[in-house]
């Protein structure tokens, strides 16, 4: 089975579901990841932060072992500014390249603009009679935006997956992004990401796992 993760920005692949791909991986399953936006210099970046950013993108690839990496590399903080159009055209061809049986996208109750772009984008892209490969959209929850979201409507997840023996590596994989990750009580700190692995546990009868909402699945 072909899984493909959607992060707006860097890191929301591993803040998200970095345990289920680790799993995903190790059973067989060929995983692979789209980013949308990034630093560049020409969007005002300083160039060793760029250059930098550039590192741990590698780094982060060569951990997962994807079997394939895009990047569009547009602007962050930008896409709602954009046409979607153009957002939605960019993430066609990607799908139709890979053709996964399942996405895994950002929530459109986010706090982030790039995150709702990203949402609706993804949806209009999976739409059963443009894409009828797609058998399973589910939205992960990103601690910093998940939880920062406070629209009337909220995250609520009906999809629990077990990461007990994926969590570490979850964490070590975190911790290539070092520019994103401080320490308590800041949101994305190792000790808060694995707290919120514990509580979801607690709902999954196990003592880590990541939550999702199961937005669409198709049943053969």
């Amino acid at each position: 089975m072909k899984i493909l993760v959607v992060s707006p920005h860097p890191d929301d692949e591993t803040l998200g579901a970095g345990g289920t791909l680790i799993k995903m991986k190790k059973e067989g399953h060929r995983i692979y990841w789209l980013n949308v936006t990034d630093m560049r210099v020409e969007y005002g970046w300083d160039e060793k932060l760029v250059a930098h950013r550039q590192e741990q993108i590698r780094a982060v690839r060569d951990f997962y072992g994807f079997d394939g990496f895009y990047n569009l590399s547009l602007a962050p903080a930008g896409l709602s500014c954009m046409d979607e159009g153009e957002l939605i055209g960019a993430l066609r061809r990607v799908f139709g390249e890979i053709m996964p049986e399942r996405i895994i996208i950002p929530g459109q109750y986010d706090a982030h603009s790039d995150h709702h772009a990203v949402y609706n984008c993804c949806m209009a892209c999976a739409k059963t009679f443009r894409a009828p490969y797609i058998r399973r959209v589910t939205t992960m929850e990103i601690i910093s935006e998940t939880d920062y979201g406070f629209q009337k409507e909220k995250f609520e997840p009906n999809l629990f997956v077990d990461i007990t023996n994926e969590m570490e590596d979850k964490l070590r994989a975190m911790k290539l992004y070092d520019t994103e990750i401080e320490s308590v009580p800041f949101p994305r700190s190792l000790e808060n990401i694995r707290a919120l692995a514990a509580v979801r546990g607690a709902s999954a009868v196990s003592r880590y796992a990541e939550a999702f909402c199961i937005v669409k699945q198709i049943e053969a």
